[in-house]
């Protein structure tokens, strides 16, 4: 396949792989496609760790890292609070109705799951914390560096250039997108309110053409609703160079999705996500549990901003994932994570590599069918 995506990463499919496994990120590159390995759960020494074995894993293909800094959040004035200031400025109210969580569904203690708090220095979603990430990122050799969250920041764009990286940025709203272009991004990825993570509340069916016509030549990129062939030709269809699929690869045999998670994945249909602030403090498409009904109740706190929400759920969250493989527990009522509606068609596991094969073969065979359609 040849587009303006293939020819800026010298790329086979224009198939960019987001995920948090580094096998999946290796395997898409080696399908002829491009993994892109978001870095915001990386500590520095893990985040070096996985970018050394992804390059020695795929030799001189390709590959990207995905970041997060904000626009706005809790202390981005100040350039992001340290994880002290952080805790402290959690609402204690909020600290009980997580307690009171976890004793209702039972979910055993576990001193080892300290999230965030034991990282001092480390704010999480901050533009210092991103730097440090930037700094690892860069003294490697990515082709690609993604801000997930607002327009990249000029000091992201000044090094990604020097060092030859291309700058990729997220976006909800052609506005947003036009704001990307004009931080110097040189790709935009459009993704719709179908997609796992954080998302807006456009379709991408509509979202798509209004990106593309807004900031071209830049390419675009199509996200949201995307794992197979025939959304991907849709995609193309619409103006996209490419596209940018997160949640299809959770179900992979490369995977590092928690066994509990992966399994109410594979039985989900596309109406078992909702947008939830509960975990980030953004919304974000995630699979509806225990957990994300708890925190819709009337009486519940509201979400806190980010950091701040992270923050308070990082712990928690540790601890009902490493007690959720017990079979009828309330932390296997409560397992969650990010999403998207395609969920409904990721019913059975296969290798990454197979998934990019597959998508490309019925990418095919539906600009196939579409093309006959013409013929007179």
């Amino acid at each position: 396949m040849q587009t303006p995506i293939t020819e800026m990463f010298g790329i086979e499919f224009p198939i960019l792989a987001f995920t948090h496994c580094r096998d999946v990120v290796a395997a898409v590159s080696k399908a002829g496609g491009l993994g892109v390995l978001g870095a915001v759960g990386h500590s520095d020494s893990g985040l070096e760790t996985d970018l050394a074995w992804i390059e020695a894993e795929i030799g001189d293909r390709p590959y990207g890292v995905d970041l997060i800094v904000p626009a706005r959040y809790a202390g981005s004035d100040e350039g992001g609070l340290d994880v002290a200031d952080l805790v402290a400025a959690i609402p204690g109210a909020h600290q009980e109705f997580l307690d009171d969580l976890m004793e209702r569904y039972q979910v055993p203690e576990d001193p080892d799951a300290a999230g965030w708090a034991i990282r001092p220095g480390e704010a999480p979603f901050s533009a210092n914390r991103a730097s440090q990430q930037l700094d690892i990122a860069l003294a490697h050799r990515p082709s690609l560096v993604a801000n997930a969250l607002g327009p990249p920041p000029s000091e992201m764009v000044q090094r990604c250039r020097e060092a030859g990286v291309k700058v990729g940025a997220l976006a909800g709203t052609r506005v947003h997108a036009e704001r990307h272009v004009a931080a110097g991004a040189d790709v935009i990825i459009a993704q719709g309110t179908e997609g796992g993570g954080h998302t807006g509340q456009i379709g991408s069916m509509v979202l798509l053409p209004e990106v593309v016509d807004a900031v071209a030549p830049v390419p675009v990129l199509g996200a949201g609703g995307i794992g197979r062939g025939r959304q991907m030709a849709a995609a193309m269809a619409l103006g996209a160079a490419g596209v940018w699929c997160g949640s299809v690869w959770l179900t992979t045999e490369e995977a590092e999705t928690h066994p509990v998670v992966k399994s109410k994945m594979l039985a989900a249909s596309s109406g078992d996500t909702l947008r939830s602030r509960s975990i980030t403090g953004k919304p974000a498409r995630m699979l509806r549990t225990a957990w994300t009904d708890e925190w819709d109740r009337a009486d519940t706190p509201e979400p806190l901003g980010m950091p701040l929400q992270p923050m308070l759920t990082s712990a928690v969250m540790e601890r009902i994932n490493r007690a959720a493989h017990r079979e009828g527990s309330g932390a296997e009522e409560l397992a969650t994570y990010f999403v998207g509606q395609v969920v409904g068609t990721m019913n059975r596991t296969r290798g990454a590599g197979q998934v990019v094969l597959d998508m490309v073969e019925e990418f095919i065979d539906a600009a196939e069918a579409v093309a006959a359609q013409l013929e007179i």
